[in-house]
């Protein structure tokens, strides 16, 4: 069992269910789970550029990415209905709990002028949407074998009603937000 699964599961749980009083264990909201985006906008251009991001993502997350595809044809940006444009991973259960742990106890320190993250990166549903924006903050990344720096988007989704259940349960798993 990961740490962060054992810190929800310990400390977490009490904490929720004094804060919001519910009456029982199963109604306190819980990370449901973490996708990963991540856009190749170049990849109209160059298809090696997506296979570049599909190796980091599967390196970052130790699961094979689902390679998006764009929606409908927008001829400005030379995209046709179809075309590779991304990649995105959904981790569940303990690959979850462990990419948390690796996100939060190693990847977020290594963010330069990091601040905390903003409280209006809730949705209204209960789930959380963070952008990075370079992939070098995660220590799988080789520096050296990174041809262009990309961003990506984090979403944490759970069981809350609220956005601020939702942050109560993220800031007691140990995502930091801005005050």
């Amino acid at each position: 069992m990961s740490v962060t699964r054992e810190k929800y599961m310990k400390e977490s749980v009490p904490k929720l269910l004094k804060r919001f009083g519910y009456r029982n264990v199963m109604q306190v909201p819980r990370l449901e789970k973490v996708v990963i985006n991540l856009g190749v906008g170049d990849a109209t251009q160059n298809a090696h550029y997506l296979d570049l991001a599909v190796e980091e993502l599967t390196a970052i997350t130790g699961q094979k990415p689902l390679v998006t595809r764009a929606r409908k044809s927008i001829s400005n940006f030379k995209l046709r209905k179809g075309m590779p444009i991304g990649c995105k991973v959904t981790l569940r259960g303990e690959r979850m709990y462990e990419f948390l742990d690796r996100f939060l106890n190693i990847a977020i320190a290594r963010i330069r002028d990091f601040k905390g993250f903003p409280s209006s990166a809730f949705d209204g549903r209960g789930n959380c949407t963070i952008g990075i924006e370079e992939q070098l903050i995660f220590p799988e990344i080789s520096y050296d074998k990174v041809e262009r720096v990309r961003g990506m988007n984090i979403t944490f989704v759970t069981t809350a009603k609220t956005d601020e259940e939702a942050k109560a349960l993220l800031e007691s798993l140990g995502l930091p937000f801005r005050k």
